[in-house]
């Protein structure tokens, strides 16, 4: 096992070149006229998967290609060994604003310990650092104690349509013991963290219908109900002064937090007032009762997401808008469901939607709460690890966003995730000058190497 990490020390500047060139793709999964660079990602993720020794190919879909990988199986006849699947993305968010960008998104630039570029921290970074790792262990013939597939996608940042149905076609050879995925994040270099919680997801757009075109507001005015107005009332009616959603039956499926998970969210660093800095309001806002960790990681949510009517041009035109249009997404944990949220959310808004309008309502993706004990065996090889790795105790998470391919590991594989992020709170990820700080990068590499010792002994 040192010659593993003392390859890792070695090649320290390499590793950070090699991601340089990773995060020179502008793999933007979201804007059709990137289809040849997504292409051209992952077959560089495929040659770099075959150059430091392990199986590779490139696997089309209807959407953008999923690499597959894995290292070399023993020969002859022996005892089934541990399998474990490492998951990841090449692919990034859109850049845009670029004018918000300190240097060009896509030329790679270190500053201090940092690396700046679209995709570096999410999430060409993070699953580097596990290939990095394997790299070591074929390159100093150290045995691995399991077996390893590698599962890069290029669709993640658009809802992963065409991982699922992978799953499903390739599920005997992606047969696993766990799933291994560092998406996530971490509170400080000082505070590595198992994620153990994702939040779940259901999206919806809805729009009121008022007058069968845009009309003049001083002839029209004051007979007709606007559809901007009626809409701004409903949605100001969904929530109530102590930031709770007002849709009945919204919270009855909601477990309470135990007494555990309340003590190990309280080992967290958080400063109210940097927060608050951090974020550039006046002054936060939340659920009343619990904690702003709580709020924005174990509790559930209602958000507008877009607000849209009438006119948006430059100077004034005095209409009555034909139609108002918002985007909303609620934020689900554990025991939601977001078929039944949705239902409920919808039965609520036509409830109070005035006569005087026409509701429609738009469905959108959705993806289930998630969790896993994070005091099972496995959870605890992690743990340790980590610990390792970054040379402190580490602390359990649950993350406030969601990760939908999770639930699809579990349904199709049977296997559960664990979620070792590498990513700092200010690395601005989906943001402008999105970073990768380069220590975090290389232990993670340490722990991914030392991961698959202790999650084969568990």
């Amino acid at each position: 096992m040192q010659a593993v990490l003392d390859y890792l020390t070695k090649n320290k500047a390499r590793f950070v070149s090699e991601l340089c060139d990773y995060v020179r793709f502008p793999s933007v999964s979201a804007q059709p006229q990137h289809k040849n660079d997504l292409l051209n990602c992952a077959q560089w993720v495929v040659d770099h998967c075959e150059g430091i020794g392990l199986t590779a190919s490139l696997h089309k879909t209807e959407g953008h290609p999923i690499v597959l990988a894995r290292t070399p199986r023993p020969k002859g006849k022996q005892a089934k060994r541990p399998s474990f699947l490492v998951y990841g993305h090449y692919d990034v968010q859109p850049p845009e604003p670029f004018e918000l960008w300190k240097s060009p998104p896509f030329e790679p630039k270190i500053v201090g310990r940092s690396l700046f570029g679209r995709g570096s921290s999410d999430n060409k970074g993070q699953n580097l650092a596990h290939l990095k790792a394997v790299e070591a262990y074929l390159k100093t013939s150290t045995p691995l104690p399991c077996d390893l597939t590698f599962v890069i996608e290029g669709e993640e940042e658009v809802g992963s349509k065409s991982l699922a149905d992978f799953l499903k076609r390739e599920q005997k050879q992606l047969a696993c013991d766990a799933v291994v995925i560092s998406d996530t994040g971490m509170p400080t270099p000082k505070h590595p963290a198992l994620t153990y919680g994702l939040r779940g997801i259901v999206a919806f757009e809805v729009t009121l219908h008022g007058p069968a075109r845009d009309l003049h507001s001083g002839i029209f005015g004051g007979t007709v109900d606007n559809p901007a107005m009626a809409l701004c009332q409903m949605m100001a009616g969904l929530r109530d002064k102590n930031g709770r959603v007002t849709v009945p039956g919204f919270y009855d499926r909601v477990l309470p937090l135990s007494a555990y998970e309340r003590k190990q969210a309280a080992r967290l660093p958080f400063n109210a007032n940097e927060y608050k800095k951090f974020l550039g309001v006046p002054q936060l806002f939340g659920e009343k009762g619990y904690t702003p960790l709580e709020q924005r990681s174990c509790r559930p949510t209602l958000e507008i997401n877009g607000l849209t009517s009438g006119y948006q041009g430059h100077g004034s035109k005095t209409i009555v808008p034909a139609w108002a249009r918002v985007k909303i997404t609620t934020r689900l944990v554990p025991d939601q469901r977001p078929q039944e949220i949705m239902k409920l959310v919808i039965a609520h808004l036509k409830k109070i939607c005035p006569p005087t309008v026409r509701i429609e309502v738009e469905g959108g993706h959705g993806a289930e709460p998630y969790v896993v004990s994070p005091e099972s065996p496995r959870a605890q090889a992690a743990l340790r690890a980590l610990k390792t790795a970054f040379g402190c105790e580490p602390v359990l998470l649950r993350e406030g966003g969601s990760i939908p391919i999770v639930n699809d590991f579990k349904k199709i594989l049977g296997a559960e995730s664990l979620l070792l992020g590498l990513a700092l709170p200010d690395d601005n990820a989906h943001s402008p000058n999105e970073k990768f700080d380069l220590e975090c990068f290389t232990k993670g590499q340490r722990m991914a190497a030392c991961l698959w010792q202790e999650l084969a002994g568990s």
